[in-house]
């Protein structure tokens, strides 16, 4: 071979090598972008697999990509995630199961090492595509695998530019499969904590209990995406002398420490309300003094509320609504004809800021039959929306489903509620006694 054929071939190697470098960095930088998206929570586990196949398919040129995932015996695919078939394509195997592992699939589960096939029709484990599978040829593959068991096989076939994946495509796709299991483990561990830590959260939320005369509901949703453990709660409770306190509140913080929080100060609340007559602004006072001094003193709303019998005096013989509001989104009134409307009012400070300002109280009358509504942040705030716009439709949605039994009402508020769902939202509903409040 002449010097000049040597040189062409070393520059053809070198070439292929420098294209292969440059793609193995730019796999790295999405591998670190896949590492911070899950480190941030803004990725779930599905997001996080399909961003794994899309990488690898870079890494490669490679025109199609599959995660297959073994099922816990470690024998078969429980799931499978391809990537890069056209419409048409999908259109085609349109009532077609999923793999489930046998044929080339299957070498990976009983012989998890780095695959590389030039000729799939030809190898001795192929057992053919199923009708209306698009041909493929090649294919490179490696197990992807987590604390030394392997969770499942990583496929690539077909390169864009129609040449046979190569040993070097083959190492590439070895080594990535192993990053990638690092990923899927971080992933899997945050999904878990999420999991547990929103479990965690329900159970210190209140069964709200039999209320008689009031009736009661309460509804509480976790974020839509999976960023936030919310620090939302709610409690209500039948007072002495024929009155009930409801109160809502909303610990700031996004984590196991703001649900602890909540706890906290959720008991604190009922302990000083069911045992005192004072009113909801100096109860809220106590509050705000003793966790201050009892607990790492988070930052609460809180709106509290007590509906009384009206006293004999008052010239509106029914019920009493009284309440505070520390920094927390006003009560929305349902009155008995269907119409809804805020009990504006200025609130004043969250707890846990500064327990040396004053707070107010504020009086409402209440006509039997009519529904008093708790909520938090999370069900109006909406980045692309003013809140008042957002308050209006929550209002328009509750006068719209009014006639609804209770539960179903707030139910349906939640569902649609006029917020971008980002945060947890809970809601807490008290229906007044159809009866006058007096004795």
């Amino acid at each position: 071979m002449s010097s000049g054929a040597h040189q062409l071939r070393l520059g053809t190697e070198l070439a292929q090598i420098a294209e292969q470098l440059v793609a193995l960095a730019r796999g790295q930088n999405r591998l670190n972008e896949l590492y911070e998206a899950v480190i941030s929570r803004e990725q779930d586990l599905s997001d996080v697999l399909e961003l794994i196949v899309r990488t690898a398919m870079d890494l490669v040129g490679a025109r199609y990509g599959a995660l297959g995932v073994l099922d816990e015996a470690g024998e078969r695919l429980r799931e499978f995630i391809p990537i890069g078939l056209s419409e048409a394509e999908v259109q085609a195997l349109s009532g077609v199961e999923l793999p489930s592992g046998r044929g080339l699939l299957g070498l990976l589960i009983t012989h998890p090492e780095p695959v590389r096939v030039k000729d799939i029709a030809a190898h001795p484990a192929s057992v053919g595509f199923p009708e209306g599978h698009p041909p493929m040829s090649s294919m490179v593959g490696a197990a992807v695998s987590i604390r030394g068991r392997v969770y499942g096989n990583l496929y690539l076939c077909e390169r864009h530019d129609g040449r046979p994946f190569d040993s070097h495509d083959e190492a590439m796709i070895a080594s990535f499969a192993e990053a990638a299991g690092l990923a899927i483990d971080d992933a899997s561990l945050m999904r878990q904590t999420r999991l547990d830590a929103e479990q965690f959260q329900r159970m210190l939320l209140p069964r709200l209990p039999s209320l008689h005369p009031f009736e009661t509901a309460a509804v509480y949703q976790p974020a839509a995406t999976p960023r936030y453990i919310g620090g939302d709660w709610y409690d209500a409770a039948l007072l002495p002398g024929g009155g009930i306190a409801a109160v809502i509140g909303d610990v700031v913080g996004h984590d196991l420490q703001a649900a602890a929080a909540m706890a906290q100060i959720r008991n604190m609340l009922l302990a000083l309300v069911y045992n005192s007559t004072a009113s909801p602004s100096k109860v809220l006072a106590r509050l705000d003094r003793t966790a201050e001094a009892l607990t790492a003193n988070p930052v609460t709303t809180v709106c509290l509320a007590r509906i009384e019998p009206a006293p004999p005096t008052d010239t509106h013989p029914g019920w009493r609504l009284r309440w505070s509001t520390a920094g927390h989104p006003p009560p929305l009134l349902l009155t008995p004809d269907g119409q809804a409307r805020y009990l504006a009012a200025q609130p004043d400070l969250p707890i846990g800021v500064d327990t040396g300002m004053p707070r107010r109280d504020h009086t409402r009358s209440l006509t039997p039959g009519s529904t008093v509504i708790l909520y938090t942040d999370g069900l109006t705030e909406h980045p692309d929306r003013p809140i008042d716009q957002s308050m209006a439709r929550l209002a328009a949605h509750a006068t719209a489903h009014a006639g609804l039994p209770l539960q179903e009402l707030i139910d349906t508020l939640a569902d649609h509620h006029p917020s971008d769902g980002h945060d947890d939202m809970a809601l807490l509903a008290i229906r007044i006694p159809t009866h006058s409040g007096q004795h």
